[in-house]
């Protein structure tokens, strides 16, 4: 990488799943220098995560918050650079799902998801980037998914969510891309999760033949592009949305 420096890199949403492969990826110490902030609810299901960083040569710091509390996630943002001296690279993954009918959907239920969501997602940079500015470098990804792409029966929340983030991206790309801050959004397919493994074949089979590749994803298929995204190569590249789903949504 250009600067020597040892780049800061926050990733919401990292005990488990997309987010835990990439924290594993961008505190990998043989792909780049980064101290990889660990964030999630509770510190409990970070510290496996954190002691393997740590065993293979990494840095990683874990950070508690409820990303749905804007007060709690603007503070913990602004901690991380105030003792770390820096904050280069934001990945909002932090998720939930409340799935129902649009026509059964509670408003609570809504406003849960676009909180958790999206939300937080915007609080998270919004506060992150003060901090890029200083460096005149920044990278920020943003987890979106083919439902905010084409959207998905039962999933009204969650679709409105994953594509307002893909609207922020763009926008956040054109008003910080002059200070050195790049925005991108990532949008996963079907990826395979402990969820998906307990599926019955048959459905697996169904899946599998809407993607052109023949196969689900992995996390570790999305921690490669984010990968890329928060590299200095890719600062050429804002304001995208990459959407990594073995083909299936292709026009």
């Amino acid at each position: 990488m250009s600067d020597t420096a040892q780049r800061v890199a926050v990733v919401t949403g990292a005990s488990r799943g997309i987010g835990r492969a990439v924290a594993l990826r961008l505190a990998d110490p043989g792909r780049a220098n980064r101290h990889v902030v660990l964030s999630a609810r509770s510190e409990g299901p970070l510290d496996d995560l954190r002691a393997s960083i740590e065993a293979s040569g990494g840095k990683a710091t874990v950070l508690a918050v409820d990303v749905g509390d804007a007060k709690a996630l603007q503070a913990a943002v602004d901690s991380v650079a105030e003792k770390l001296g820096r904050l280069d690279i934001l990945v909002n993954n932090a998720g939930i799902t409340k799935d129902g009918l649009a026509l059964r959907m509670s408003d609570e239920d809504w406003d849960l998801v676009l909180d958790t969501n999206l939300k937080s997602a915007f609080v998270a940079t919004r506060a992150a980037a003060r901090h890029m500015m200083r460096g005149r470098f920044g990278r920020i990804v943003n987890i979106s998914s083919t439902s905010g792409v084409v959207g998905n029966a039962g999933q009204a929340n969650y679709a409105a969510a994953k594509a307002g983030m893909i609207g922020l991206t763009k926008t956040i790309a054109r008003e910080l891309g002059a200070k050195g801050i790049t925005c991108n959004a990532v949008a996963p397919g079907f990826i395979a999760t402990d969820m998906t493994d307990n599926l019955p074949q048959n459905i697996k089979d169904d899946l599998q033949k809407m993607i052109a590749v023949r196969r689900l994803g992995t996390p570790e298929d999305i921690a490669a592009a984010v990968e890329y995204l928060t590299s200095d190569e890719s600062g050429f590249l804002t304001g995208q949305c990459l959407v990594v789903d073995g083909g299936m949504t292709m026009a």
